[in-house]
């Protein structure tokens, strides 16, 4: 399966944030959203980081709660794993393993075209497993098995 298949199905928005945009605006937006990461774009509409939950507990831990009103370009990822819609969710399942990340965003020519959770790659592997289990139930079920007796 391709990364594209997979945005086919949940869709292609992705909520975002500016770099200027303060720690509680960003708390604020991953609660509305409901999800744990916003990509961080810059005035081009590029990818100029990604920021986590995980990035705002550990940070708050480190500076206490005036970090609310600091900016998101404090505390967000610059480094970002991306993928692209051609990507095999394997490869990506892999990458996110290895790198230990959840969120990975799909790129087009450079430009934002979806992001993908581990829980996506996930409910991916459980259709698939699903898929293949009604294909082998359904084999088994037509099939004659022979008693060698």
């Amino acid at each position: 399966m391709r990364i594209a298949d997979l945005l086919r199905s949940k869709g292609s928005t992705v909520a975002t944030v500016t770099p200027e945009t303060t720690v509680t605006e960003l708390l604020a937006r991953l609660a509305e959203h409901n999800v744990g990461a916003l990509v961080v774009v810059d005035p081009h509409g590029g990818v100029a980081g990604i920021v986590s939950e995980r990035d705002v507990v550990r940070r708050l831990h480190q500076h206490g709660p005036d970090l609310l009103s600091r900016r998101v370009a404090d505390i967000m990822t610059t480094i970002v794993a991306t993928c692209t819609p051609q990507d095999s969710v394997d490869e990506l399942s892999a990458v996110m393993t290895e790198r230990r990340i959840r969120h990975v965003p799909v790129l087009v020519e450079g430009r934002l075209a979806g992001i993908v959770s581990i829980g996506d790659v996930v409910k991916s592997r459980m259709d698939e497993l699903q898929q293949n289990q009604e294909q082998l139930e359904a084999y088994i079920s037509g099939g004659t098995f022979h008693n060698a007796g």
